[in-house]
């Protein structure tokens, strides 16, 4: 399917749960979801068979913006869909897409770890990058990390 039907067709899928679509760059669109719609988005595109889940990411805005966001990359051929769910720093939290896309563990895993962004209903929290010892609520992606919170 070519780039530009692509997203026409993931825009239409979106439509119902879009807060705000932008497209940052040719063959891309971002779409800011509510936390609450994002399985019912992400479902949407599963369902539709419009491509796959390549990475989830976080974004730390800065802490004078108050969020951080979680991002969904999604891509169907050269076209990339992004899911954009802000949400407030002082409570980060994303539901689970373990029941729509049954691989998204480790992505969930890593946004949680990097980002402190909680993924309610994920099954497994383990850590994947850092040490069993690294102190918990420090979280080494978002921008107001420093060494010197580390100790030692």
């Amino acid at each position: 399917m070519e780039t530009d039907t692509c997203l026409q067709k993931a825009a239409e899928l979106l439509a119902p749960w879009a807060q705000e679509t932008i497209e940052p760059e040719p063959g891309r669109v971002d779409v800011a979801v509510a936390p609450g719609d994002l399985g019912a988005a992400a479902r949407a595109l599963m369902d539709a068979r419009w491509g796959y889940l390549t990475a989830i990411t976080g974004l730390d805005p800065g802490e004078e913006d108050g969020r951080l966001e979680a991002l969904y990359h999604f891509a169907c051929g050269a076209a990339i869909v992004t899911l954009r769910v802000r949400v407030p720093r002082t409570r980060p939290v994303v539901p689970s897409l373990i029941d729509v896309i049954p691989s998204v563990s480790f992505y969930e895993r890593e946004l949680m770890e990097m980002f402190g962004i909680v993924v309610e209903g994920t099954p497994n929290t383990d850590r994947l990058f850092l040490p069993e010892d690294w102190p918990d609520g420090i979280y080494p992606l978002r921008k107001d990390f420093r060494m010197e919170q580390l100790g030692g």
